[in-house]
């Protein structure tokens, strides 16, 4: 008689108990279903399953010469907190990413576009839908997936303020931006701003990220990211002479030192230290 497989030895049962050890840890929707399409990619790359994944099979995936660092790290970390499930659920023993190198993770500055550049890509824009992503994320520094899903109840006019889900379903309140108080008032005071056009639920960040994008397209700047426009929004704060822990709260940072990146309180001694250098006699 040959011996069925155990619920553990199924990839699909194990990512699947994995995702609600996630949704325990109140984790976000975004979090674990990038969690996830990572590992089944990793899978289906190297051929491995959980139970047979070795050191090899991580050093083969994460070191593809067509990663960036930042995407070696991020995937390496997803990595990291699956083998350490297994160990924790006794799926497995042993945890195989001990015997990997940890990639180092990318320190990368903000690429904010001038508030220039944001009025053109804002006029690029071809629907009213397409500018209220653009104001969200200037004026309120939004990331993508949090403009995607925003809704009527989050406005308040009364006190002028904005609420925001972000990261791992932190809600922060912000202040609600004149131009954003305008904004509101056409549209629904209650549901999703953005619904979907063919399911139910809102419009997928993609979508959001699509929309900027062929914006930026249109007004010349197609090597913009939607996400620069986040960028503009704190670099512009700071430069306005917005106190720096002042802007980590509007930007929701939780260290200090994300936002210290946002600005360089030596610049002005750099330029002057440049200046000083003649070539020409």
């Amino acid at each position: 008689m040959t011996d069925q497989p155990t619920l553990w030895d199924d990839t699909d049962a194990l990512l699947t108990t994995w995702r609600g050890w996630q949704v325990a840890q109140g984790l976000s929707d975004r979090t674990y279903d990038e969690r996830d399409a990572t590992m089944r990619h990793l899978f289906e790359v190297t051929g491995a399953t959980p139970r047979t994944l070795a050191p090899f099979h991580i050093i083969m995936y994460t070191g593809r010469p067509e990663l960036s660092d930042a995407s070696r790290y991020s995937y390496h970390a997803t990595i990291r907190a699956f083998c350490a499930w297994m160990v924790k659920a006794r799926v497995r023993l042993d945890d195989p990413t001990d015997e990997t190198p940890k990639p180092k993770r990318a320190r990368t500055k903000p690429r904010p576009l001038s508030f220039e550049a944001v009025r053109a890509i804002y006029d690029a824009a071809n629907r009213e839908r397409t500018r209220a992503y653009i104001l969200l994320a200037v004026l309120s520094g939004m990331r993508i997936h949090e403009i995607a899903k925003i809704r009527g109840e989050d406005i308040d006019l009364d006190r002028g303020t904005l609420i925001i889900e972000g990261k791992g379903g932190v809600v922060e309140i912000v202040p609600l931006h004149d131009e954003l108080r305008a904004l509101a008032a056409r549209w629904p005071r209650a549901g999703h701003w953005f619904p979907a056009y063919t399911v139910e639920g809102c419009v997928g960040r993609k979508a959001v990220y699509a929309a900027i994008k062929g914006a930026m397209q249109r007004a010349g700047y197609g090597h913009a990211k939607p996400h620069m426009l986040r960028h503009s929004y704190g670099t512009e704060l700071l430069g306005r002479g917005a106190d720096l822990r002042v802007v980590q709260e509007l930007m929701r940072h939780a260290d200090v030192s994300t936002t210290q990146l946002y600005t360089d309180i030596h610049w002005a001694s750099k330029v002057a230290a440049v200046g000083t250098l003649r070539l020409a006699a």
